[in-house]
């Protein structure tokens, strides 16, 4: 038996699009559950990473971006990051230390006034600033709110990111292992495929067709006598001109999501795939909660 107690609680990633709160998620797991875009406000749903060492486990929720909701997925999102907050044990308030305190900023400060729980200020993104710069950020920011700590990190070089950590562990409570020590995310497979898929189109494509993207799971099954999962996605959009570009010239722009995505997938499933493909056209989808519902952004499925 051992004297030494074992601390576990719920840490919630909040802030504006495109903060790089997904390359953080990314980066302390090691493997790729959140999809990574350039393109503002691409998490749609809570994400969890879990993170366990010998004496505690940290189980982080990566939520969407807050931003002014223009249409009723964008309301979900929004009510989603929201909703974390009082639901947590500590919250981490990330900010890009490139960008100067926005009205976005000063909506999330105006909720994180009613949390009880510690709030740490994480400045990302410092590996793009001088010190003398971060400074000035670290002195606009504290006169906003009562942070237990700032902490300045690069979550795409790693940089202080084990401070991060260190100092997030201390605030948690003591309580039992939610996870075996080998869990990563309680998301499933199919919604990790789902959103490598969606990543792509993000990556590949430009204006108007990013965030009118669902991908649709139609089958994820192990060929017969083969080592090889057959996978089969629905890429919905709202509009016939945006079907014509994610199929591309003679299918050109499907082969190559289809080709980038199905790397990931292999890398995620440790074996080999058949991906198949298919655009599928639904009006204004993003407007309609039984669209939503059918898509997966439920609040009963994250």
């Amino acid at each position: 038996m051992t004297n030494e107690t074992f601390k576990s609680g719920f840490v919630s990633i909040i802030g504006r699009p495109n903060v790089g709160k997904s390359t953080f998620l990314n980066k302390v797991l090691g493997k790729k559950i959140a999809i990574m875009s350039d393109k503002p406000q691409t998490t749609r749903n809570k994400i969890q990473g879990v993170i366990t060492d010998h004496d505690s486990q940290t189980i982080f929720i990566d939520t969407p971006g807050i931003h002014k909701p223009k249409h009723e997925l964008g309301k979900f999102m929004t009510d989603l990051a929201i909703g974390t907050l009082n639901e947590v044990d500590a919250v981490m308030f990330m900010v890009n230390a490139t960008e100067k305190l926005g009205r976005g900023d000063q909506f999330i400060l105006e909720h994180l006034k009613s949390v009880k729980q510690p709030v740490f200020l994480v400045i990302n993104k410092i590996d793009l600033i001088t010190k003398e710069e971060l400074l000035a950020v670290i002195a606009t920011f504290r006169d906003q709110h009562e942070f237990a700590g700032i902490i300045p990190i690069s979550a795409m070089t790693g940089e202080n990111i084990d401070t991060l950590l260190s100092v997030i562990k201390e605030e948690l409570p003591e309580g039992p292992q939610f996870y075996p020590s080998d869990h990563i995310t309680d998301h499933p497979e199919r919604f990790i495929i789902s959103e490598l898929i969606r990543e792509k189109v993000l990556h590949l494509t430009h204006e108007e067709v990013p965030h009118s993207v669902a991908v649709v799971i139609d089958k994820i099954e192990k060929v017969d006598g083969k080592n090889v999962i057959d996978v089969m996605a629905t890429i919905v959009v709202e509009r016939p001109s945006q079907k014509g570009i994610l199929i591309g010239k003679g299918g050109k722009m499907l082969k190559d999501i289809g080709t980038l995505a199905r790397k990931d997938i292999v890398k995620l499933l440790g074996t080999k795939i058949y991906l198949e493909l298919w655009v599928k056209v639904q009006k204004d989808w993003r407007n309609k909660k039984l669209y939503l519902n059918d898509f997966g952004y439920s609040e009963k499925e994250y």
